[in-house]
Parts: C-alpha cells; structure tokens; sequence
C-alpha cells in the first residue's frame, strides 16, 4: 500500500533515533468516526477544483512527532473540546471561524505540544512517517518554536498569504522556522496540503 495508489499505507514506524522529527501526512478526516470531516473536505476541494479549473485531489493533514532525551512528542493541532485529558502539552490557543466566535470553546483550536502523546490517526496516515531530521538541535528547535505560533484564526487568511490558516500552517511554519529543509517536502502523490505554504509565507517574513 502507498500514496500513489490512493490507498492508506501501513503504518510502519522507523526505529526512534535519540533525537528526531518525524512528520506524518494523515488522510482529510481518517480516523473520524462520524466522517464530517472527510465529506466536508470532499465538497470543499470539489468546489476548489472546479473554481480553479484543475482535477479534484486528495486532502492531507500534516502532523509532528518530536523524539528528544528519550521522550516522545506529539505536536499537532485539534478542537479544544476534543480532547478530555488534562495534561496534553497545549502551548497555544486560536479563534475558528472569525475571532467573534473564538469567545466560544466551540469555535477555539489548540497547538498541542504533548509529552508522551500520540497522533490519534497516526495508524492511517499515508508515506509516513518520514524523517526529517536526527539530530537535538532540530528537536529542540521543533519543541520552542510551538509556543510562538500565531495563533491566526483557523480558516481564515488574516496573514494575507492568500490561502487558509490551518494545521498545516502549524507543521510547516514549524519546519521552516526550526531550520528543516521544507523545498522538497509535499503531500503523498495526487494529493494536497491547504495551507501548507500559507505557513511557509509566514515563516519567511
């Protein structure tokens, strides 16, 4: 199984390094019992695609995992309310939506930077994980990075990048501000990323 056949890969985890980044490219929605995600993330790239005049592709989602001094770190970015356990490493909350209906915990999302934590879907995530660097320095980096996020608001482009701010905004901000090399990094084959370079934008400025 692997991304060029549109299939989700067998989740197969290299053998951790004392220290590494590890980045996951998890299906739009996997995971989720209700399958709102996937079908909403199915009408919107349906509509994106006929506005842009292209073939419809799959959607990704990008996650981190932070090995460093023999702990575990998962870094990714979720609802407020959906997660009910107490300590889950968050370093940073935002508005979803429009910054109104961020005053909600409805509408709020978190960067969690969770020692010991795990990507809930990691189990379907497609040409992943993948490697990215092996050493502390970029570990480190990785880990103070995520408290420094702007905390934009998600779905939005308040930045002026011309793309939504997201969780992919998060992963590749991190990347390219921790000091990976981000040029080559790209979705499984036939998919795609939004707001992946709306990350890589702001990192730049």
């Amino acid at each position: 199984m692997d991304g060029r056949s549109g299939r989700v890969a067998r989740l197969s985890l290299p053998e951790p390094a004392q220290d590494a980044v590890d980045l996951y490219w998890l299906p739009l929605g996997a995971g989720r019992t209700t399958g709102v995600v996937r079908v909403n993330g199915r009408i919107y790239e349906a509509l994106s695609a006929a506005c842009q005049h292209r073939a419809r592709r799959d959607l990704y989602h990008a996650a981190l995992v932070v090995h460093l001094d023999g702990e575990r770190y998962a870094i990714e970015m979720g609802p407020v309310w959906g997660n009910a356990e107490p300590d889950r490493g968050v370093v940073r909350e935002g508005p979803v939506g429009h910054r109104l209906l961020g005053r909600s915990r409805l509408f709020r999302y978190e960067v969690r930077c969770w020692p010991g934590g795990v990507i809930p879907d990691a189990a379907e995530a497609v040409a992943s994980p993948q490697r990215l660097s092996e050493d502390s320095a970029s570990a480190q980096a990785v880990l103070a990075e995520a408290a420094e996020f702007p905390a934009a608001t998600w779905g939005r482009d308040e930045l002026g990048t011309g793309e939504m701010w997201n969780s992919n905004s998060l992963v590749a901000w991190l990347l390219a501000r921790s000091g990976h090399d981000v040029t080559s990094l790209r979705p499984p084959a036939g998919g795609r990323a939004p707001g992946w370079d709306a990350g890589l934008e702001v990192a730049r400025r």
